[in-house]
């Protein structure tokens, strides 16, 4: 029975409708209500609460800052009194014995000053902070008694840690930690410091001006060697990160483009008549792409071991599943008469493939080779950070650091604009390749609309 029952009395026909519109108010109401139900359960289930209270709106603000400026930390060795000065605290970063940046006044006794009458005095056995508004802080440090913190009297305030062994004071000034062995202070300045030249550089401090008149004078390419192998940004390894990664995506597209291609003729209903390949062709397709391409990183590199290969082999097995079922659903869709009108001409079976088949379904292939090749591009910088290649191997090093993420905003820089270069180049050829547009006939089409108009 249906509701355009035309043997249904007026009685039963306005039953049947009330019914009807009662149904469709109940699920109006049942499905938000569903949804409602399942967006608590979420609720509930990840904590959500309790992860919003274990937040650290703190943190947040340090990891904001840390990426897009640097530290110069001053170390002093409690128990040998030698004081050095760093960039970030690397090695790579030091600067020369016995120097030091202008706000540093090495000595016998050290003076840092942090400016806005911030100031900290590594002296001989004791360490103090002079903080605006609150006074003087003291610390001793000693292998027998820990850390001996003195600090003004009243309340101690929140940036303010002190225990036996530990004093850490964090202003907005910069920061001074003391333990038994070392007393360290760390000051944070905008930019990425030495990321075209190294200290031991002697193009680092120049202007843009001099450097340009140095180059013009014969030293061009001994200024881009100190850029190209600087030791602390890694220019030089990055570049090839991107060529890595961008090889990555490119084989295992393409490689997979090339093998779903004929493999996509025997699932298709006409040009395999053999049903039981044909299914088993369709599940093999299902299988390889039903796997993510994680999945295969991780199984193929305990096979082969790391390394960008085995990332472009993962991504291969993934898309050729994929590109299998695009490609035979695009076969399975082609013209008969264009393939007729081949074989008319006397063409062998594999000419009325290439001549007949091929010509209709190159736009497709092409358009979904291009878009996936892009898309690739993303997911090879995981992959790589799995199997120890290209860009997100040294992405996944400088997040583990927990310290350089200057060097993760540059690589996440980098990564935007390699996806934005992918996407152009992408959208460029589709218009070349399949479209068969370029720049000068884009222009010639939009003056001729505009002679026709009115």
């Amino acid at each position: 029975m249906t509701t355009f029952d035309t043997n249904l009395t007026p009685a039963e026909l306005k039953q049947e409708a009330t019914q009807l519109f009662l149904k469709k108010r109940l699920l109006s109401f049942v499905l938000p209500a569903a949804v409602l139900a399942y967006m608590a359960y979420v609720f509930v289930a990840f904590d959500v609460a309790g992860l919003w209270q274990r937040a650290s709106l703190e943190n947040a603000r340090t990891l904001v800052s840390d990426s897009y400026s640097y530290k110069t930390h001053v170390t002093r060795d409690n128990r040998s009194g030698a004081v050095s000065v760093a960039i970030e605290g690397e090695r790579k970063g030091a600067y020369p014995e016995g120097t030091a940046p202008d706000w540093v006044s090495l000595g016998e006794t050290t003076v840092i000053d942090l400016e806005d009458g911030h100031r900290v005095t590594f002296g001989p056995e004791t360490i103090e902070y002079v903080i605006p508004g609150y006074g003087t802080v003291r610390a001793t440090p000693s292998r027998s008694a820990g850390v001996q913190a003195e600090l003004p009297a009243g309340e101690v305030p929140e940036w303010i840690n002190s225990s036996k062994n530990r004093l850490a004071i964090a202003t907005d000034a910069g920061r001074l930690t003391v333990t038994r062995n070392r007393a360290e202070v760390f000051r944070y300045f905008t930019g990425w410091e030495l990321f075209f030249f190294t200290l031991d550089s002697p193009y680092y401090g120049l202007g843009f001006g001099e450097l340009l008149q140095r180059a013009a004078g014969g030293e061009a390419g001994a200024i881009l060697h100190d850029v190209w192998t600087n030791k602390m940004w890694r220019h030089q390894d990055v570049a090839w990160a991107i060529a890595e990664t961008l090889l990555m995506a490119f084989l295992g597209t393409f490689g997979a483009g090339l093998i779903a291609l004929p493999l996509a003729f025997a699932a298709t209903r006409n040009f395999m008549p053999f049903a039981p390949l044909r299914f088993a062709m369709r599940r093999l397709f299902d299988f390889v792409r039903g796997v993510d391409s994680l999945i295969w990183t991780v199984v193929l590199a305990r096979a082969f071991g790391p390394g960008p290969l085995t990332g472009a082999l993962a991504i291969l097995v993934t898309d050729t599943g994929t590109f299998g079922k695009i490609f035979s659903e695009a076969l399975e869709n082609v013209d008969e008469k264009q393939i007729e009108g081949v074989a008319s001409t006397g063409a062998k079976p594999a000419q009325r493939y290439r001549f007949g088949v091929i010509p209709q379904i190159t736009p497709v292939l092409l358009s979904q080779l291009l878009y996936f090749l892009e898309s690739n591009t993303r997911s090879a910088t995981i992959i790589g950070a799995i199997t120890g290649g290209g860009i997100g191997l040294l992405l996944t090093q400088a997040i583990i650091t927990q310290k350089d993420w200057e060097e993760v905003a540059y690589y996440i820089t980098l990564i935007i604009l390699m996806v934005m270069l992918m996407d152009w180049i992408s959208g460029w050829l589709r218009r070349r390749l399949i479209t068969g547009e370029t720049g000068s006939s884009k222009r010639k089409t939009r003056a001729g609309k505009a002679m026709l108009l009115p």
